[in-house]
C-alpha cells in the first residue's frame, strides 16, 4: 500500500498532531484531523493556522487538494488504514491523567478494521500502550491486537521554534507489540520521516521520551542552582559556562533561566517519578530535586528583582515592572506552563504593577495581564524590565536605552551598567 492509497486519522490537532497532519498530506496521504476544539477546528477549516511552524498556507493548500479534513467528528475516520493518537497527558495532582488517552481510544475502536494500524504518540509512563489503549481497542472493536490489527508507540520530538530540525529530519523512534507491528509502524513512518531509530517494545520506546526530557530537566536544574549560588562564589556562571562549552567532549551546554515551561520537561520527568514510585515503592530522588529547583526558579527571579529595585530606593509593592516575553520558549507563542505566568503571578502578588510584552501572543490568549506594544514610552515609565523569553524579534537596542533597571535571565543583551544578569 502506498501513501497515495491511504487515509490517516491523527487524533488531536495541536502541537504535534497538526505537524504531523501537514507531512503526511505532503506524501499523498489522505489525513482526516480530529480534535475536539470547535474553535480551533473552525480554524484549519478556514486556512488558518495556530501553530507558528505551520504557515497557513500549507493548511489552506492541503484542504484545497481535498487531502486535509479537519473535522470533530471522529465518525469521519472510518476505514482509516494508520491513525495516530497525539492528545494532551497533563498530570492532576502529581500524578498523570491519561483521560485523554482512553477517550480517544474508546472513540476509535469501533472504527478499527482488520489490517488497520494504530499508533499513539502521547507522552506517557512505560507500559500504556500495552495495558491501557490495546484493552479499549480489543474491546471496543471485537478484534485482537497482533492478530487483527497492528499497534505500536512513536514518542514525538517537536521542537516548537527550531529552525534546524522540524518533523521530517528529525529522527523518529519506533515501536510495535510485535514484529509484524514494528514493521506495520516503521513503513508509515519511513513514508514521512527521513530516519526511523526502531526499538523492541512499546515500553523502551516510551521510556525513551521521558529520559530524553528528564537528562534535560536534570542538567538544567544544575545550572539553575548553580546560578543561584554564583554571587556567594563571586564567579560569573555564565562565563564559567562559555569556558566550560569550549571542551569538545564529556560536556553538553545547558545555560540558566527563570525555570522550565512547555508540555515536556515540567510534565515528562513526573512521570516517570511517578511510574518508578509505584512499581519500586522508591522515589526517584534526581526527578524529585531537579522538579524542587527549577519550579523555585520564578520564585528566585522575583526575589532577585525586588532586590534590584530596594538597591534603587524603589519598593516592589509601587513599582511599575514590564515584563518581556510571556511564551515559555523563544520565538513561539505557546504559553503552556511558562515560568513567565508565575512570575507575573508573584509580582503582583507583591503589590507591582506589571505590563507584559510579547509580539508573539495575541490578545486572545488567556492570561490576566495587559498585553502592551514594545514602545519608549512603556519601558521610560518601568522602575524595571524582567526579560523572561527573549524573542528574537525584540528591539532589544531600545530597551537597553530606555531603561532604568533590567534584570535579564536569559543573558541576551550586552553588560552595561543598567543590566543585571541571573
Amino acid at each position: 500500500m502506498n501513501a497515495r492509497d491511504s487515509k490517516l486519522a491523527v487524533i488531536g490537532q495541536g502541537y504535534v498532531g497538526l505537524p504531523l497532519s501537514m507531512a503526511a498530506v505532503a506524501v499523498g496521504f489522505d489525513v482526516v484531523g480530529v480534535d475536539v476544539n470547535v474553535d480551533r477546528i473552525g480554524m484549519l477549516l478556514r486556512g488558518e493556522s495556530y501553530v507558528e511552524d505551520i504557515p497557513s498556507s500549507q493548511v489552506a493548500s492541503s484542504i484545497a487538494s481535498g487531502q486535509f479534513t479537519p473535522t470533530t467528528e471522529i465518525d469521519d475516520c472510518m476505514e482509516f488504514d494508520v491513525a495516530v493518537i497525539t492528545v494532551p497527558t497533563p498530570l492532576r495532582d502529581g500524578a498523570p491523567d491519561l483521560s485523554f488517552i482512553e477517550e480517544s481510544s474508546t472513540q476509535l475502536a469501533p472504527l478499527v478494521r482488520k489490517g488497520a494500524t494504530v499508533i499513539l504518540e502521547s507522552t506517557t509512563y512505560p507500559g500504556t500502550t500495552e495495558e491501557l489503549m490495546i484493552p479499549i481497542l480489543e474491546a471496543g472493536s471485537g478484534f485482537k491486537a497482533g492478530v487483527d490489527f497492528f499497534v505500536g508507540y512513536s514518542p514525538e520530538r517537536i521542537d516548537p521554534g527550531n529552525a534546524r530540525y522540524h518533523f521530517t529530519n528529525t529522527p523518529k523512534v519506533v515501536s510495535g507489540i510485535d514484529a509484524a507491528s514494528l514493521a506495520a509502524v516503521d513503513g508509515f513512518y519511513s513514508r514521512i520521516v527521513e530516519t526511523t531509530v526502531p526499538v523492541s517494545t512499546t515500553r523502551v520506546a516510551e521510556l525513551s521520551k521521558l529520559l530524553e526530557n528528564t537528562f534535560r530537566h536534570v542538567n538544567i536544574a544544575l545550572v539553575n542552582e548553580l546560578a543561584r549560588f554564583a554571587s556567594a562564589l563571586n564567579v560569573d556562571v555564565w562565563e564559567a559556562i562559555d569556558a566550560a562549552s569550549s571542551k569538545p567532549f564529556g560536556y553538553m551546554r545547558f545555560v540558566p533561566g527563570p525555570g522550565v515551561g512547555g508540555h515536556c520537561l515540567p510534565v515528562d520527568p513526573s512521570y516517570l517519578s511517578w511510574k518508578v514510585e509505584a512499581e519500586s515503592g522508591e522515589p526517584f530522588r534526581f526527578i524529585e530535586l531537579a522538579n524542587d529547583i527549577n519550579e523555585q526558579m520564578p520564585e528566585f527571579v522575583v526575589t532577585r528583582a525586588t532586590e534590584l529595585l530596594a538597591s534603587r530606593g524603589k519598593p516592589i509593592s509601587s513599582a511599575n515592572v514590564v515584563v518581556i516575553g510571556l511564551a515559555y520558549k523563544k520565538n513561539t507563542s505557546d504559553v503552556r506552563e511558562s515560568p513567565a505566568l508565575h512570575v507575573c503571578e508573584l509580582l503582583e502578588h507583591a503589590g507591582a504593577a506589571v505590563k507584559v510584552v510579547d509580539p508573539h501572543v495575541v490578545e486572545s490568549t488567556n492570561v490576566p495581564w495587559m498585553l502592551a506594544p514594545l514602545s519608549p514610552e512603556l519601558i521610560d515609565a518601568a522602575d524595571l524590565v524582567i526579560i523572561v523569553t527573549d524573542h528574537d524579534n525584540l528591539d532589544y537596542d531600545l530597551i537597553t536605552s530606555h531603561a532604568q533597571a533590567i534584570f535579564d535571565t536569559r543573558h541576551r543583551l550586552s553588560p552595561a551598567s543598567n543590566v543585571t544578569f541571573l
